[in-house]
């Protein structure tokens, strides 16, 4: 087998190793926008509010942030110090 020939060989199977990996993309993108279009269809690509077994009492189970508005100033200063001692390790 002279060069030239191991050369388009090579070529070949590059080509079709490409071909198979495009086609496998706009599959995957296809199948993507089938997926969406049918959701959107179903109107399943909305967020609901879970339904709870006493309908009634729906403004009794929504409850205050859990931490005050003191304790977010603690978090963002343990976040800046974590991240100032990142930067000089």
């Amino acid at each position: 087998m002279t060069i030239s020939q191991m050369l388009g060989q090579s070529g070949i199977l590059t080509l079709l190793g490409l071909g198979v990996v495009f086609s496998f993309l706009i599959i995957l993108i296809l199948s993507m926008k089938l997926l969406h279009v049918v959701l959107h269809a179903l109107r399943l690509d909305k967020d609901e509010p879970l339904q709870t077994a006493s309908s009634g009492s729906v403004s009794a189970n929504v409850s205050a942030p859990a931490a005050p508005a003191a304790d977010n100033g603690a978090v963002i200063a343990a976040i800046a110090a974590a991240l100032h001692e990142k930067q000089f390790v």
